[in-house]
């Protein structure tokens, strides 16, 4: 699989998916430049996009300027005046050689969606290496089933995250499950990528159930963290989640 993530801005990563003849899927540019670097006069076969945030969806209109008949598929949202085609969830497209389906995924903010399929999952700011995006527009409660739904995915796909924040959720995380030796060994992993100049994504499924807090609502000893920070025993696992998110929300290492 020819899978690569385009560094833009501080720390967005714009995913290019190519086929064997070098035509790529493009999701979320946030800007247009660095996917005309990497695609040369190669049209793109599609451009998938997960929510609003300029970040996000700022290279669209000069990616079209010169692919005016590149598809562009989205959440129905207005915020994002360049979409040809509107996704619900559960909708699935045909782009080149593959096929995603839409996943509706509220919280980070309130028409976000994700990308799932061919053994990947595009999660824009939904789901991050070791964490997860901030409340924006949802609510604790939204992002805490969205997060669930992608953890239990039944085909562990490789976790396309668009931001490369895993080891600055790294130290949250640890603080949150110091115990726990897949997160160890997880920041290990990401730290000798850091090193080596790599990206630390794409990340797996499998690993993130194992060590992330926010995927891990349910665990004892997020529990645990989370009842010492509130001062109070959760009521359930979206409680906790919320605990963690909001104590995450002022964290400093």
């Amino acid at each position: 699989m020819d899978l690569h993530a385009v560094p833009a801005f501080t720390d967005n990563y714009i995913w290019l998916l190519r086929d064997r003849g070098g035509r790529a899927l493009v999701v979320d540019p946030g800007v247009a430049a660095p996917v005309l670097a990497e695609l040369g006069p190669t049209p793109p076969h599609a451009i998938l996009l997960t929510h609003h945030h300029d970040d996000h969806i700022g290279g669209v209109p000069e990616l079209l300027a010169h692919w005016p008949d590149t598809p562009v598929f989205a959440p129905e949202d207005a915020r994002i005046p360049r979409a040809t085609r509107r996704v619900a969830d559960g909708d699935s497209i045909q782009v080149g050689p593959w096929r995603f389906t839409a996943l509706a995924v509220p919280g980070h903010t309130r028409s976000h969606i994700a990308w799932h399929g061919e053994g990947l999952l595009f999660c824009g700011d939904t789901l991050f290496s070791l964490g997860c995006g901030r409340l924006f527009e949802g609510t604790a409660e939204q992002m805490h089933a969205s997060l669930q739904r992608l953890a239990h995915l039944p085909d562990a796909p490789l976790v396309c995250c668009a931001h490369e924040y895993t080891l600055a959720n790294a130290a949250f995380a640890l603080t949150v499950d110091p115990d726990n030796p897949a997160l160890r060994a997880r920041i290990g992993q990401a730290c000798s990528a850091h090193d080596a100049g790599q990206p630390t994504l794409p990340t797996t499924l499998r690993s993130e159930r194992a060590c992330n807090p926010f995927l891990r609502c349910d665990d004892p000893a997020v529990r645990a963290a989370a009842a010492r920070r509130a001062g109070r025993t959760p009521v359930d696992a979206t409680d906790t989640f919320a605990i963690l998110r909001g104590w995450k929300d002022v964290f400093r290492a």
